[in-house]
């Protein structure tokens, strides 16, 4: 199966969904889907982009701060696949809902809890106990909407079209780490300060909730045959690889494969490496560009937004510009990415100032853009096609480990040495690359 065909349009046509009872046409369901998609995604990334000033401002250990991202994570990864379960039983609608409801309270309750940390009615360390349960109402709740938004879509398109349609909903993902980042800055309001993007992002939560009670029908059949899906942890610069959309489309599995089959082993082995190298990476280089450039927090903050806007742009650009344009194997893709990844991080480890910081971050996600799909890609294309949902399911598994205990490592790496996890994060991309060498056989399917 063609693994990266979100680059082909997808169009809008009436006669491709199976909806006959639809409040709507179908280009504005699709729209209100990929809003929520795109709400989700960007209010997580931008909280992430904030956090480093915040963390300084309340005086917390950074450390502190990875842990409860981590936490987050590891109930987001834990949890999804119950949701996906859920979606027979509830319908895709209901999921939606509870989804942007966990998220929406999950900001306003960060934005409660750190913006009274921040004026100093409360001790810093209620402050992060009530962030810790914010991310933990996030990592529960939040993950019952992507799946749902993609079940919608797998239920109401017709196969020809449905790997194009998952595509473009994932890449609100995408596209959220762009667009969080980017106006996080702008919503540092009075009285709460830096917190004031919660409320903001959490407020664009209230009104796509409002979209989907208002304009999403409620039109799931009862009994539907339905692979589940179970989205990977948003972060920064990470758009979802294909392994959702692969699930959603592959007949359901008849074989059970094992994590040790050797035809996966090694992708997935360089998968869980690059993940933990770009989980470490996006949560020290916030504070990398804070203590490299020397300002003041609230100095930084626009600063901070700007070298990682850039850095999910590069990640982006290169899967769905460069990609599609030099037809690369799965297996180059993991090297070609792999080595530029590992160059950008070493050399991001010894940046000094905004410019070199944005330039050389930006050529480290673009390597992860190739690296992300190929190993993916490859992963798929190892195995026949009624094996596809079992193997995506693992390829999703994969890449949620990285955000489980990489953004933690990389803080206690950070604490002592700033440029230690990029330096780690480099070198565990040459291992990407030593793996793929000795382990990954040449193969003439393209991505």
């Amino acid at each position: 199966m063609p693994m990266l065909s979100r680059f082909k349009a997808f169009r809008f046509n009436p006669a491709r969904f199976k909806t006959p009872n639809a409040a709507l046409p179908p280009k504005q369901e699709f729209t209100i889907l990929f809003a929520v998609m795109l709400v989700i995604a960007s209010g997580n990334t931008a909280l992430i982009s904030l956090m480093p000033v915040i963390s300084r401002k309340l005086d917390l250990p950074d450390v502190a701060l990875a842990i409860a991202f981590s936490c987050s994570s590891l109930i987001w990864t834990t949890s999804a696949p119950y949701w996906s379960r859920q979606i027979h039983q509830r319908g895709s609608r209901k999921l939606i809902l509870s989804g942007l409801i966990g998220y929406v309270c999950s900001q306003l309750l960060c934005a409660l809890t750190l913006g009274l940390g921040l004026l100093g009615l409360i001790p810093p360390i209620y402050a992060f106990a009530g962030f810790v349960a914010s991310r933990a109402i996030y990592g529960f709740m939040g993950a019952a909407a992507p799946p749902a938004a993609q079940a919608r879509i797998a239920l109401h398109t017709m196969p020809a079209e449905r790997t194009n349609a998952m595509a473009m909903l994932a890449s609100a993902f995408g596209l959220g780490t762009i667009i969080g980042p980017a106006l996080a800055p702008f919503f540092i309001l009075p009285f709460i300060d830096n917190a004031g993007s919660a409320v903001i992002f959490g407020l664009f939560g209230v009104m796509t909730l409002i979209a989907v009670m208002a304009k999403l029908p409620d039109n799931d059949p009862i009994d539907y045959d339905l692979q589940p899906v179970s989205e990977s942890y948003p972060g920064l610069g990470s758009e979802p690889t294909d392994a959702s959309i692969v699930i959603a489309t592959a007949p359901p599995s008849t074989v059970k494969l094992r994590w040790r089959d050797p035809r996966i082993k090694p992708w997935l082995l360089a998968g869980l490496i690059g993940g933990h190298a770009q989980a470490i990476s996006g949560m020290t280089i916030g504070f990398l560009v804070l203590d490299r450039l020397k300002l003041p927090p609230d100095q930084a903050q626009s600063l901070i937004g700007l070298v990682l806007m850039i850095g999910a742009g590069a990640s982006l650009l290169s899967q769905w510009a460069l990609i599609p344009k030099l037809g690369l194997l799965p297996r180059q893709m993991v090297l070609f990415g792999s080595l530029i990844s590992a160059i950008g991080l070493l050399l991001t480890a010894q940046a000094t100032n905004l410019h070199a910081l944005s330039v050389c971050y930006a050529l480290s996600m673009l390597g992860f853009g190739f690296f992300r799909p190929g190993f993916t890609a490859g992963a798929s294309l190892a195995v026949g096609r009624h094996e596809q949902g079992d193997v995506a399911g693992k390829v999703t598994a994969v890449n949620g480990a990285g955000y489980i205990i990489g953004p933690a490592f990389g803080m206690i790496l950070y604490g002592l040495s700033p440029a230690l996890p990029f330096e780690l994060a480099s070198a565990a991309m040459g291992g990407a690359i030593l793996v793929t060498l000795l382990h990954v056989r040449m193969t003439s399917h393209k991505a």
